[in-house]
């Protein structure tokens, strides 16, 4: 029985991990995608995009450090990558939404 419950936990702790880097993926993937929809309709100038595209390579970097030394990203680590990324997702919303563009 406690064969059971350990293999149960341990499944469980796996699944958590794997969830916890894929949200953070999937998080990054999302940043990008609005900074290129910026680009695209104009929204973002050539110098805000690659800025806001070199601030989310710091965050890469940072997710790849965090993964280094044991290929996954501890409760500690993933917080402060989150603490990035919303920081990051404010500055895109105003980059977006202040008064410059291509146009």
């Amino acid at each position: 029985m406690k064969l059971k419950f350990f293999f149960a936990t341990l499944i469980l702790i796996a699944f958590t991990a794997t969830s916890a880097s894929a949200q953070v993926r999937k998080h990054a993937h999302n940043q990008r995608e609005r900074i290129k929809q910026g680009v695209k309709s104009g929204e973002l100038t050539k110098t805000e995009a690659k800025n806001l595209a070199q601030d989310q390579k710091e965050i890469h970097k940072d997710i790849k450090e965090a993964k280094k030394d044991d290929g996954k990203i501890d409760k500690e680590e993933r917080k402060d990558i989150r603490k990035e990324e919303r920081k990051e997702s404010r500055k895109i919303y105003r980059k977006k939404h202040n008064a410059r563009d291509r146009g």
